[in-house]
């Protein structure tokens, strides 16, 4: 049974219209049609059966996009993996259960057997199915099933379309979403050949892109590097934000140097979907989150959220919902009013001589100081203290480690309390993000 009948006939309204600038060439909504119906023939020829479950390999391309289409429409469970997980595909593979492997211009049979029950439970719905994978940046990876038909059902309901940037991956929940508005909207994605600020600027400037969806760590790296100075970014109309902690002082720095621009804090989980969110001001922390199909509570400063998009379950770890199906996102969360203002995640709090040390608290005043690049701040255990503050910086130039761990004290000494102060300064040479330009927190 065809399950993407709706955004099929969505196609048929602006065919000539380009669905993706794809190394800087167009292609359009007709060409998609035409090879989401060759993909569907190739899938008929390897019979590969409704229900199957099917990881494709790749990041944004004309051919990808076209061939999650066609399985999303067959029926099948898909496996999204970007290169981000290379290192990790063969035990994603694994997990999922994975009959079919897709590439741009292959199917493989893997031999594999389904027998997880959630998968059961999915055919009985007789709906595709999606695995996301979480990054692992704070423990092991967990593969969170989704009915992909209800994920879709609210893009059903028309929206502006614009040109926008892709940039978080295919198989995190936010590239999905983006990927789905936009061609719900007869929008247009354009696929930056990098995501280094100056090639993604450079991007911007050539397409004419609107809305530019990403992290806050892209964003600090966006600012440090200046390469908003050398290009026309003036069709940006729209920044979306989110996967982590938004500091303060990158947030008013952009909305500085982009004037013409709404910035938007976004909210979502792997476990749950997107949330609808508006944020309080373009220069506030503050967002309102939720939407037709949630509900949130805030139990004990801690953020709840009960969806109708919520995951049937994990693959390889017991259901986190409760009784009445309330999800805990183990974000800490502050209220104002209908707004909320995320304060981090719970598992990351340190704990130091019993008060609670919040690590975006203390990597926002770092940011501040002349020539640090970023900054990462953990906790770790100590036998008097239980924890101490541990911060890793990355400096813009070269430094002797002395004089600028004198001047990082003395400012703190300054600006928080002592309990806040890091124990311990260390200058790093290696990124602290992830290929999904999120931070990392847990040292390998």
């Amino acid at each position: 049974m065809p399950h993407l009948d709706w955004l099929l006939e969505i196609f048929t309204r602006t065919p000539e219209a380009a669905f993706m600038v794809w190394q800087d060439r167009p292609h359009t909504y007709a060409w998609l049609t035409e090879r989401v119906g060759e993909w569907l023939r190739r899938l008929e020829e390897h019979r590969v059966p409704a229900g199957a479950t099917v990881a494709l390999r790749g990041d944004y391309s004309p051919e990808i996009v076209a061939a999650l289409l066609a399985l999303i429409d067959r029926g099948v469970i898909v496996i999204p993996l970007s290169p981000a997980v290379a290192t990790k595909e063969a035990e994603f593979l694994e997990i999922a259960e994975t009959q079919y492997l897709v590439t741009a211009d292959a199917i493989e049979p893997l031999g594999r057997e389904v027998k997880h029950p959630l998968y059961r439970e999915l055919a009985g719905r007789g709906s595709p199915g999606l695995v996301l994978f979480s990054s692992g940046s704070t423990g092991k990876s967990k593969a969170a099933l989704h009915d992909f038909a209800v994920l879709l059902e609210k893009f059903r309901v028309q929206r502006r379309g614009m040109v926008t940037l892709t940039f978080l991956m295919i198989d995190h929940i936010g590239g999905i979403n983006t990927l789905f508005y936009v061609l719900s909207n007869s929008g247009t994605v354009v696929v930056s050949p990098s995501r280094d600020p100056n090639i993604v600027c450079e991007t911007i400037a050539r397409h004419r892109v609107e809305l530019l969806p990403t992290s806050p760590t892209f964003l600090n790296l966006l600012l440090l590097s200046e390469a908003w100075q050398r290009h026309d970014l003036s069709s940006l109309r729209l920044i979306t934000y989110g996967t982590e902690m938004m500091p303060k002082r990158t947030l008013e720095r952009i909305a500085q140097v982009f004037p013409q621009c709404t910035l938007q804090q976004t909210y979502g989980l792997s476990e749950l979907g997107i949330l609808r969110s508006k944020s309080e001001s373009s220069d506030s922390l503050f967002v309102k989150v939720g939407g037709e199909g949630y509900e949130t509570q805030v139990r004990n400063g801690i953020l709840w959220i009960k969806a109708r998009t919520a995951m049937l379950g994990y693959l390889n770890a017991p259901s986190p919902f409760d009784s009445d199906g309330w999800f805990n996102t183990g974000d800490m969360v502050e209220q104002q009013g209908e707004y909320l203002r995320f304060l981090g995640r719970e598992s990351e709090i340190i704990n130091v001589g019993g008060q609670k040390v919040y690590p975006a608290e203390v990597e926002e005043v770092l940011l501040t100081i002349p020539n640090v690049r970023d900054v990462t701040v953990a906790g770790e255990p100590n036998p008097i203290t239980g924890n101490i503050v541990v911060a890793r910086c990355n400096l813009i130039e070269p430094e002797e480690p002395g004089p600028f761990k004198k001047r990082v004290r003395e400012l703190c000494r300054a600006r928080m309390e002592p309990f806040k102060i890091p124990a311990r300064i260390e200058i790093v040479e290696n990124d602290q993000f992830s290929g999904r330009f999120k931070k990392m927190r847990r040292q390998e």
